[in-house]
């Protein structure tokens, strides 16, 4: 892999009381990338977010950006990244454009109006600029939060669960407006709680629990090495046990003999090809069949499976 643009090693955050946030993280991002970071809640998100934009002061460990050390050269790095937080805490009675503009000018940047315009335009908030923040709704707030850590033009974009709270219509445009984001060249790292986003537009996933990464590798590979079948096959009259043509196969009976349940396959297609030889199968040992359903692993079950600790790991690249 090339130099990562943001490099984590072993960090750490014990809080007072002991509380362990972060237990020894490692994490790469490699630059240009849509990273998505999964978790359950309290997993330590939030938190490495934190320790990386300056919000959260780690207890140990190392975190490299941009090939420089953020803890010898904090101000100018953090200038380079810009962050949408999870809370929609901002100054409400500011309008808009003023708000907006205001961010650009923490980071030590000159005035640009156009920028503004066009960042405003992008996220369908220009006809809302000279409106106070506290009179948008919900979509709306988020969306200048989004365009607050645009304003800067940052290199690297943390986006804590960018579309909670956010209506249907609402987070498709925002997710389109994050894809013109890496277009443009900026690298993404996201939470969200929708893994079926990060499903459609992650390259990478990182799942975290308890503080410590469980896994990261490219989203084809993970869904491919961990995805699994499932088909349920109901059968005409119940059988006593598993015929002696599927010894071969990962069947099982059910329901009192009812339905044979096949659990396998790679993601890839493998455990369809396994289904098909098992109905051909049970076709010529002259067993009936009346219906057959089949579910391909999601992202989310994966994940599910991952951070309750069903599923075996196999040490995803990172």
């Amino acid at each position: 892999m090339l130099d990562p643009i943001l490099d984590i090693r072993g960090l750490t955050k014990t809080y007072p009381g002991g509380l362990t946030a972060l237990g020894g993280v490692d994490l790469q991002i490699r630059k240009g990338e849509i990273f998505a970071l999964l978790g359950p809640n309290g997993a330590g998100k939030t938190t490495l977010i934190g320790a990386v934009c300056g919000l959260v002061r780690p207890t140990g460990g190392t975190i490299h950006a941009f090939g420089e050390d953020m803890g010898k050269h904090w101000r100018t790095l953090r200038a380079r990244i810009g962050l949408v937080p999870q809370e929609l805490s901002t100054d409400m009675f500011e309008p808009v454009w003023r708000s907006v503009s205001h961010s650009r000018g923490l980071f030590g940047l000159p005035p640009d109006p156009a920028r503004i315009e066009a960042i405003l335009k992008s996220l369908s908030l220009w006809d809302k600029r000279n409106v106070q923040i506290r009179a948008l709704s919900g979509g709306m707030k988020r969306r200048v939060l989004i365009a607050k850590a645009m304003s800067h033009d940052p290199e690297l974009l943390f986006l804590d669960e960018p579309t909670a709270g956010v209506d249907v219509e609402l987070r498709r445009d925002m997710w389109k407006q994050i894809s013109e984001m890496r277009e443009r060249g900026t690298t993404i790292i996201l939470t969200t709680h929708y893994i079926e986003e990060a499903e459609e537009m992650a390259d990478r996933v990182g799942i975290i629990r308890a503080g410590k990464i469980l896994m990261v590798d490219e989203k084809d590979a993970m869904m491919k090495r961990l995805g699994r079948t499932e088909a349920l096959i109901s059968l005409a009259a119940p059988l006593a046990a598993v015929p002696e043509v599927l010894a071969a196969y990962p069947v099982a009976l059910i329901e009192e003999g009812r339905k044979l349940c096949y659990r396998g396959g790679d993601g890839a297609g493998q455990g369809k090809t396994d289904v098909a030889e098992v109905t051909k199968a049970l076709t010529r040992a002259g067993i009936d069949y009346t219906a057959i359903d089949i579910h391909e692993s999601s992202l989310e079950d994966i994940f599910v499976d991952l951070v309750e600790g069903r599923e075996a790991l196999a040490g995803g690249a990172a």
